[in-house]
């Protein structure tokens, strides 16, 4: 499990990881690598970070504290407490579309202009310190519907502000208040908060040009995405989920797992979204729940199989891996399977068996192979074609790029332990 993470922090230049794992009654918490590289200080299981939109589960929670006690209804009309006219198509946008991603308004995209202005990495400033200053940017929000609330599923950082504001308004309180007092307190998570708590917080990075350039925390709207904790505090969170025993009695804790909506991206088959929590109902023939957040200089996951009584919390302080990968990898081992098995992590493998040097007969050409994610790139002195893989078996990988219009297929082989490469017209032979 370690040497899977400490390959992957080599290979994508992450500083700090730092994991927990719930198994039964045991739980193992560590950290690896630095909080902060320029200091040389490292991570621990105390060590706090972003958690980005695992929030959202906080968020959700909220609100089934406030329909719990009575006052909220699931199916109350988001205009009629906002004043905010949402009615895409003539139909009102309830709470249950905004918890579920489903008002049928795609994503404003105000949280990636908030963020990479933040970090100054692009020309666009929206300044948004407070809920409150998003309302001017939204008002005509309803007339980017493409479809009916209810009939398709658009991830929605906004909606999760606008839950938020909800929650002030029907409380009476501050959205961070009111969490802090009705989950974090009850719960003893004692060390986060929507501001670090202490020293021990981790310094987010983003990688550029192959350097790790550290980024202050964007701080600003907190309801879809501002938390700050680390992995003993989240410990506490998940057995909440696993015991169902917390500050919001299981009725309304199995609400937020119920499959709502089909997500677009599908690994295992089946993905849904319930309220502000993602449902794998075929994770190796189990049920995983979870959530995975990221913004860009910080990212997060958190994932539970009750039956199993499994958990697992995986932060980064960078966006050089996917946390929830490295997290179902560690779920996998637990449960005894072959986490190479997970999609993301069979095709990432197999990919990677093909990088390198190929040269054309007696050396006449020669392309270089690298992957970068998904994709593999085709170098030469000419430049460099992205290929997409289409078929990504255990020797044989098939992706294709485009050139004037036209599809062109490069077929990788794995033959006696040497790879080869054809390419339009040419065999090409990997060297050692």
């Amino acid at each position: 499990m370690e040497e899977f993470i400490v390959e992957k922090m080599k290979e994508n230049k992450i500083p700090g990881i730092s994991y927990g794992v719930i198994d039964g009654e045991k739980v193992e918490m560590r950290g690896i690598g630095f909080r902060n590289v320029e200091k040389a200080l490292p991570a621990t299981e105390r060590t706090l970070y972003g958690i980005a939109s695992v929030t959202k589960s906080f968020t959700a929670l909220a609100i089934m504290k406030l329909v719990e006690e009575g006052k909220l209804d699931l199916k109350a009309e988001v205009e009629s407490i906002l004043g905010i006219e949402l009615k895409p198509f003539g139909e009102p946008v309830r709470i249950h579309h905004l918890l579920t991603h489903s008002s049928g308004i795609p994503s404003l995209g105000y949280a990636e202009a908030f963020i990479d202005g933040f970090f100054g990495s692009r020309e666009s400033w929206l300044p948004v310190a407070k809920p409150q200053d998003l309302v001017p940017f939204i008002k005509d929000m309803e007339g980017w519907a493409v479809a009916r609330p209810g009939k398709r599923f658009f991830y929605s950082n906004t909606g999760y502000v606008l839950l938020g504001l909800i929650i002030e308004k029907v409380s009476g309180v501050k959205y961070e208040d009111f969490v802090r007092e009705k989950i974090l307190e009850p719960l003893k998570m004692e060390r986060t908060d929507f501001r670090p708590k202490d020293e021990d917080f981790a310094t987010g990075y983003i990688l550029q040009e192959g350097k790790l350039v550290p980024k202050p925390f964007p701080y600003g709207i907190t309801s879809d995405g501002g938390l700050i904790s680390c992995v003993e505090d989240l410990v506490k969170y998940l057995r909440m989920y696993i015991t169902l025993e917390g500050p919001v009695s299981e009725e309304y804790l199995k609400l937020m797992e119920k499959e709502y909506i089909e997500v677009p991206w599908q690994m295992f088959g089946g993905e849904a979204y319930g309220y502000g929590l993602v449902i794998y109902p075929t994770f190796y023939g189990k049920r995983l729940v979870g959530h995975s957040g990221s913004l860009g200089s910080y990212t997060s996951f958190i994932g539970y199989i009750r039956d199993e009584e499994l958990g697992v919390v995986v932060l980064e302080n960078s966006s050089g891996y996917a946390p929830s990968l490295i997290g179902m990898y560690i779920l996998a081992e637990k449960l005894g399977e072959d986490p190479y098995k997970i999609e993301g992590i069979r095709r990432e493998e197999i990919l990677k068996r093909f990088e390198g040097t190929y040269y054309g007969f007696k050396r006449t050409i020669k392309f270089v192979v690298k992957r970068r994610g998904d994709f593999l790139f085709l170098e030469g002195e000419w430049g460099s074609v992205p290929l997409v893989p289409e078929v990504v078996e255990e020797d044989y990988v098939k992706a294709f790029t485009l050139s004037g219009g036209r599809k062109m297929y490069a077929e990788f082989f794995l033959k006696d332990g040497k790879a080869e490469m054809l390419y339009e017209r040419y065999r090409l032979v990997r060297e050692p």
